[in-house]
Order: C-alpha cells, then sequence, then structure tokens
C-alpha cells in the first residue's frame, strides 16, 4: 500500500483514494438505518444503541432529524461528522427558501449533501465525512414519494428501498426480495420493521421509525405501535415455523408408508 493511505489528494497506483474507502468502513461500523417508499408513504427506521445506565435518554441525538418540513434524513457512520453535514443542509434548506421562495426538492438537497460531501474528498488537509444518508420526503406540490442514498465519495442516488449501516447487505437483500410496488402505509412500516429485525436482535426497544406523507409533518412512530408490529412480525414466523414443520413431517409419513407398502 505504500503511503498512499496517508494523503487525501493522492491516488494509488491502481486509482483508489484510501481516505474514502476509510470513510466507508466508518459507515459500516455504524448502526443500520433503512428507507423504504410505498405507493403514498415513506418511512425510515433505524437501530437506536442502547443509552447507557446513567445517560438522559431526553437529549440522545436520534440517528433520524428533518431538515426542513417536508424532508427528512437518516444516517449511519460517525455522529459528529453527521451533525454538521444536517447542520449544513438545514442552513441550505432555509436559504433556498428565502432566496427562491421555494421549498427545496429532495434531489436538489441530495445533491447539495453529496457535492459537500464530495468537496471533503479532494482538498489536503481535511478528510472525507464518515457516513451514509437516507434522504426522504415529498417535492413541492407533488404526492410522489422520493428516497434518496449519499455516500462519502460523494455519489447520490435514488432508490425504491435501501439500506446502510451495520450488516446492510443482509437487509438489501431482505429488501429485494420481499419489496412490492405501490404498497400501502400498513404494508410500508411493516416491511421497514421486518427488514430491521433481520439485524437488531433486541426487539422494538433500539427501533426508532419515522413516517412522511404528503403534506403532512413527519410522524415519529411511537414505542409501544412499534412493539406491536414487532410482536405480529414475531408470530408471523413462528406460524410459518410451525406451518413448515407440519408439511416436513407429513412429507416424512407419506414417504414412510410408500416404502412399507
Amino acid at each position: 500500500m505504500g503511503s498512499y493511505d496517508r494523503a487525501l489528494s493522492v491516488f494509488s497506483p491502481d486509482g483508489h483514494v484510501f481516505q474514502v474507502e476509510y470513510a466507508l468502513e466508518a459507515v459500516k461500523r455504524g448502526t443500520c438505518a433503512v428507507g423504504v417508499k410505498g405507493k403514498d408513504v415513506v418511512v425510515l427506521g433505524c437501530e437506536k444503541r442502547s443509552a447507557m445506565k446513567l445517560q438522559d435518554t431526553r437529549i440522545t441525538p436520534s440517528k433520524i432529524g428533518l431538515i426542513d418540513n417536508h424532508v427528512c434524513v437518516a444516517f449511519a457512520g460517525l455522529n459528529a461528522d453527521a451533525r454538521i453535514l444536517v447542520d449544513r443542509a438545514r442552513v441550505e434548506a432555509q436559504s433556498h427558501r428565502l432566496t427562491v421562495e421555494d421549498p427545496v426538492s429532495i434531489e436538489y438537497i441530495s445533491k447539495y449533501i453529496a457535492g459537500v460531501q464530495q468537496r471533503y474528498t479532494q482538498s489536503g488537509g481535511v478528510r472525507p465525512f464518515g457516513i451514509s444518508t437516507l434522504i426522504i420526503g415529498f417535492d413541492p406540490n407533488d404526492t410522489t414519494p422520493r428516497l434518496y442514498q449519499t455516500e462519502p465519495s460523494g455519489i447520490y442516488s435514488a432508490w425504491k428501498a435501501n439500506a446502510i449501516g451495520r450488516s446492510s447487505k443482509t437487509v438489501r437483500e431482505f429488501l429485494e426480495r420481499n419489496y412490492k410496488e405501490d404498497m400501502d402505509r400498513e404494508e410500508t412500516i411493516k416491511l421497514t420493521v421486518k427488514s430491521l429485525l433481520e439485524v437488531v436482535q433486541t426487539g422494538a426497544k433500539n427501533i426508532e421509525i419515522a413516517i412522511m406523507a404528503a403534506g403532512k409533518p413527519m410522524e415519529m412512530m411511537p414505542d409501544d405501535e412499534i412493539e406491536t408490529y414487532v410482536k405480529g412480525i414475531e408470530q408471523e414466523k413462528q406460524d410459518e415455523a410451525a406451518r413448515k414443520k407440519n408439511r416436513a413431517g407429513g412429507q416424512q409419513q407419506q414417504s414412510g408408508s410408500s416404502s412399507s407398502s
């Protein structure tokens, strides 16, 4: 590797910028975040870190934050980096309102965040932001849900459903298998919770869910509602396992009776 990972503005011989790849590693170690688009709703779900015994949970930063009334963001990676990036996005959203007299579109703010991240991949004396973001919301006077992802390298892209952070590959594969077009609110929330349960072992107390619908403010789901969804999903899993067991038992009996005859 030589000394190619010491300077941000130096490419390695095979065309890599190692500092950007290290930032991606920081994202992979962050807690998982999931975004899912439905027909007229878009949902963000995050894995919450457990609070320490003496910590005041009222001011523990959430992994989900508002950029503007109609734009919401979740992140995976370094919390301190996220705070700075979210603050910059909020200032840009308000500046856009003052200058253009219109709220920002979801693509515009995604492009802005990605642009800030990219600038920190090409200057000496700084390091890339160690976070990826999922940005959801609705454009002004539009009812189509939007979901974008940005990466430390400055890439931004639109998605129907996506996951970032720890075990994101596993969750993304789960979403690819289970995502359906035009899901209603209930199905969208259920898929988000289900996909998070692929990596969150502790159940509802370590999950937070944000829901956005057109023309309505962001809604954070109460813990008891998340608990209801989790219990329902676990019950479904148990029923499915019981059905498989009965099916397997029936097949064994059939094979046993056919061999005896």
